[in-house]
């Protein structure tokens, strides 16, 4: 016999597997779409506002979300796995040391701010490919001068720039040289 604890796990990877749930934590302002039933209609609402708790616990897994409406602080919790909850949406990440940020409730205007995560981004994305070496690939045993453009092409971009500034500094210079000669010719 399975227990409650395998039916649950397997009911939250079915779920999981359906609807795509980002992750998110504490500190985060999040969008919640949720789905309202008006008699016959459904339609979906948005509820936007910053996540003050998490409670990972299975099937039974919430999360709460507060916002300002009004000048009225609002809070709702709402059950992770549910089927009125149709999207989540992270819109920004907050940078907070607390798994419950409960204290937000005493606070308004600046002081219930939070600090943004600033995620790292590196701009390259390396893919190790493994080369099977045959005499196709294998490089010639004498050395070869390169064409220039090839040079050029395979230094970083960084050199790049700055040999160009440089050859533009030369330039500038150069034709500010046969300037003051045309003009000391002229006198």
């Amino acid at each position: 016999m399975k227990n409650i604890e395998e039916i649950n796990l397997a009911i939250v990877k079915k779920i999981s597997a359906e609807k795509k749930l980002p992750n998110f934590f504490p500190g985060d302002i999040v969008k919640v779409g949720v789905k309202i039933t008006e008699g016959k209609r459904d339609r979906i609402q948005y509820f936007e506002g910053v996540c003050i708790a998490k409670k990972n616990r299975d099937i039974n897994s919430s999360f709460t979300v507060r916002k300002i409406s009004f000048g009225e602080g609002v809070e709702r919790t709402f059950a992770l796995y549910s089927p009125i909850v149709n999207s989540i949406k992270v819109i920004r990440s907050g940078k907070v040391r607390r798994a419950k940020l409960y204290y937000l409730r005493d606070r308004t205007g600046k002081s219930a701010r939070i600090a943004e995560k600033i995620k790292k981004k590196i701009g390259i994305e390396l893919e190790v490919k493994s080369e099977q070496v045959s005499d196709e690939n294998l490089a010639p045993a004498e050395d070869k001068k390169l064409p220039e453009k090839v040079k050029v092409e395979s230094e970083t971009s960084e050199t790049l720039k700055v040999k160009g500034k440089k050859e533009d500094v030369s330039k500038e210079a150069s034709k500010t040289e046969v300037k003051k000669e045309s003009s000391k010719k002229k006198k």
